[in-house]
């Protein structure tokens, strides 16, 4: 409990001022830059209050590198790094993929 308050009152009051709180189901939330930030096993929370939404996730947190994924899909599939890489981003950062269109053209 917070603040000696348990959760259906907190909820209750959350709704009282407007904050609108909804779990969202998801396998899995990557978070792209010059890494990659992947959270397997999500819990998703969107919180909207006031017209913005904002999320909150906890999860099992892995980063990675796209530059360890395009060398991983050039060692298995002998295709140059510009090639692997567009690869990689037209199957939306699955290696796997990637390496199978690869192989498949």
């Amino acid at each position: 409990m917070l603040g000696g308050m348990n959760p259906k009152q907190m909820q209750a009051m959350m709704k009282q001022m407007g904050i609108k709180q909804t779990e969202i189901p998801a396998k899995e939330v990557i978070i792209k830059g010059d890494t990659e930030i992947v959270i397997k096993n999500p819990k998703v929370l969107q919180i909207e209050a006031q017209g913005q939404k904002t999320f909150q996730i906890m999860g099992e947190i892995e980063e990675r590198t796209n530059s360890e994924d395009i060398k991983m899909i050039v060692e298995q599939t002998g295709a140059t790094e510009s090639e692997a890489e567009r690869a990689l981003d037209r199957a939306d950062g699955d290696i796997a993929e990637a390496i199978l269109k690869l192989k498949r053209d």
